[in-house]
């Protein structure tokens, strides 16, 4: 199951920023606009992490981290503080109460997102997944290898990261807007067609004789990653037997 996050924030707009992006993720999200109601939250159900602002209506976002680390069930879940207030006395404060990290507004959501990754990764290694495996073919984040049918694949920087995003939502179909939000980033600007031409690399590296091309184009909506495609060898092993009978 996909680690579940509380966002405890009470600017509606930026909450709605934070759990569209996080939901992209693959992540669980839950809101609180108070203070108070995330406390009852949390007592309703542990989140894996929580990002909470420092000034909310009910119960301070600093309260609220005193209490979560109080409290045994909670002690232990990471804590991402927002804030507004920048002066270094107020993000010592932040971190002596208990919180994780601390990210002054504005921020860069994919600075957040990767804060995020980090914090769960040393919380709790199993919720994010070093080794993504479809098919045939594995691709490992920490060493950057990526095999198919224990054949090594040299990729790119560029095509890595695209396989990696396509792998860790397979079956989902991507615009090419999006991969490039994600894969170059949204302070680039190029071309959504350059999404095309990595696809094209990408596939040529990926895809050898008698192999089926795990991705997908999905016309006038863009590329998916196939969970479910097999080569054409196996795919004989599987039919020949039918058609036997």
């Amino acid at each position: 199951m996909n680690p579940r996050i509380l966002i405890v924030e009470d600017e509606e707009p930026l909450a709605l920023l934070l759990r569209y992006n996080l939901e992209s993720e693959g992540y669980q999200v839950d809101t609180a606009a108070r203070g108070d109601e995330a406390e009852i939250a949390l007592r309703e159900q542990i989140p894996d992490l929580v990002i909470l602002d420092w000034m909310l209506p009910g119960l301070s976002g600093i309260e609220l981290c005193r209490r979560i680390r109080v409290r045994a069930e909670t002690q232990r879940t990471p804590v991402i503080m927002l804030t507004a207030r920048g002066e270094e006395g107020d993000r010592i404060r932040g971190l002596e109460t208990g919180a994780d990290d601390y990210i002054v507004k504005p921020f860069s959501v994919p600075e957040l997102l990767a804060r995020v990754r980090a914090l769960l990764r040393r919380a709790s290694p199993g919720q994010v997944a070093t080794l993504l495996i479809a098919g045939d073919m594995e691709l490992d984040r920490e060493s950057h290898r990526v095999r198919r049918a224990k054949r090594e694949i040299h990729l790119g920087p560029t095509e890595f990261r695209l396989l990696e995003y396509l792998m860790q939502y397979p079956g989902r179909v991507f615009s090419r807007e999006r991969l490039l939000d994600r894969v170059w980033g949204s302070d680039v600007y190029i071309d959504e067609r350059t999404v095309d031409v990595h696809v094209g690399r990408l596939r040529k590296a990926i895809n050898g004789p008698r192999e089926v091309d795990p991705i997908r184009t999905v016309r006038g909506a863009g590329y998916s990653f196939d969970e479910t495609f097999v080569s054409d060898d196996q795919r004989s092993l599987t039919t020949e037997p039918s058609a036997a009978r």
